[in-house]
């Protein structure tokens, strides 16, 4: 029954050269790693490795029930205090995913009396938020102001939540925030911005809405995931702490599931420890995504990512297995991760890359794209 069902509907993804698949890599492959999200290069650092351990050492291995039941630990509150202590906001609630940080907190904010506007590029967690928000939702052009502006204008609504990225996922350009907060405040919205590419990144680590001088506004809410800088996993929101006591009784994806685990819990604190004691990392990798930028004519991104454009979804599969065979492993995006349609290799810079790594992944780079 399920090869009728679902047969065609895997050889149609096969003919437009969309179809993914899992490709297991060993503990200790070789490869230089521009796919993967550890922008800070901490995954593998000794100390981030040792507070996982002997976390799992004085808690055990799961948090064993809901934050609400015996699942929030005092790694939970240590880190919820530091990072929003870091990131300059009153208050921050960890999630067990920045899926389910971005989930929880527009589900619980949504409903009739809210407006969602949404910008066209954000992550595919806020737009499942959004498809489950029972709210009207409204999406608006590519950092389109002008468009969220008419919107708050002439809303009906009593609330409303302007959702961006302060860097964008695909593209690594910047939101303009400002703009977003002068008009969120003008019309009584809140500004939500995901800053899953900011922290650790932009603004100094602090990320953007810090650098911006958004950080601590009490109409400005933004989401974090753990799983990229912080070489751990779990997401986090942070804003007012009217917010926060709000998502812990309201907000069904943190209600209702594990809390994150002690190892991640303690690898994340340890991480943002430690980019507090080494403040260079985020220049590094900067440098690097100037460097891979510049080698292939491309703007210079705002945030960790290069996007080289392909000629289709075929030509890009084919180009990320060329590299993978001749030791560089590349992202490989296609529709519908991509917001333009235009199929992409996505090389994500860290701070671990050397400038050996650097000119060798440009190398194997050039050779595939000639």
């Amino acid at each position: 029954m399920l090869q009728e069902w679902l047969g065609p509907k895997a050889a149609a993804l096969e003919t437009r050269g969309l179809t993914r698949q899992l490709h297991a890599r060993a503990a200790d492959d070789n490869l230089i790693d521009l796919a993967g999200n550890d922008y800070l290069g901490l995954t593998r650092d000794s100390r981030v490795i040792e507070a996982a351990a002997e976390a799992v050492c004085r808690w055990g291995t799961g948090s064993t029930a809901s934050r609400l039941v015996t699942g929030t630990t005092a790694l939970h509150e240590e880190l919820e205090n530091e990072l929003a202590a870091y990131a300059g906001q009153e208050s921050a609630l960890v999630f067990s995913s920045g899926y389910l940080a971005n989930l929880g907190v527009v589900t619980a904010l949504a409903g009739p009396g809210t407006l969602l506007i949404s910008d066209e590029h954000i992550h595919a967690s806020l737009v499942d938020a959004c498809r489950m928000s029972r709210s009207r939702v409204e999406t608006v052009p590519h950092n389109d102001v002008d468009a969220v502006a008419k919107l708050l204008a002439e809303r009906n609504e009593p609330h409303a939540v302007v959702m961006t990225e302060s860097v964008f996922s695909v593209l690594s350009d910047e939101a303009p925030l400002a703009d977003l907060a002068a008009i969120a405040a003008q019309y009584n919205a809140l500004l939500l911005v995901d800053e899953a590419h900011g922290l650790g990144v932009t603004g100094n680590g602090h990320g953007s809405v810090h650098a911006a001088g958004l950080a601590g506004l009490d109409h400005v809410a933004v989401t974090m995931t753990l799983s990229k800088a912080m070489a751990s996993q779990g997401g986090v929101v942070l804003g007012p702490s009217v917010l926060r006591n709000h998502l812990i009784n309201r907000s069904r994806p943190f209600i209702y599931d594990t809390g994150l685990n002690p190892a991640a819990s303690a690898a994340a604190l340890a991480a943002l420890r430690v980019l507090q004691a080494e403040p260079h990392r985020p220049a590094a990798i900067h440098a690097a995504t100037t460097r891979l930028a510049e080698a292939f004519n491309v703007p210079r991104p705002a945030g960790p990512i290069v996007s080289i454009p392909m000629p289709g979804p075929h030509e890009t599969v084919q180009a990320a297995t060329h590299c993978r065979t001749n030791g560089l492993r590349v992202g490989s995006f296609r529709p519908p991760s991509v917001p333009d349609n235009i199929s992409r290799l996505r090389l994500t810079a860290n701070a671990a890359l050397t400038p050996t790594d650097l000119t060798q992944a440009i190398a194997i780079l050039h050779a595939t794209l000639t």
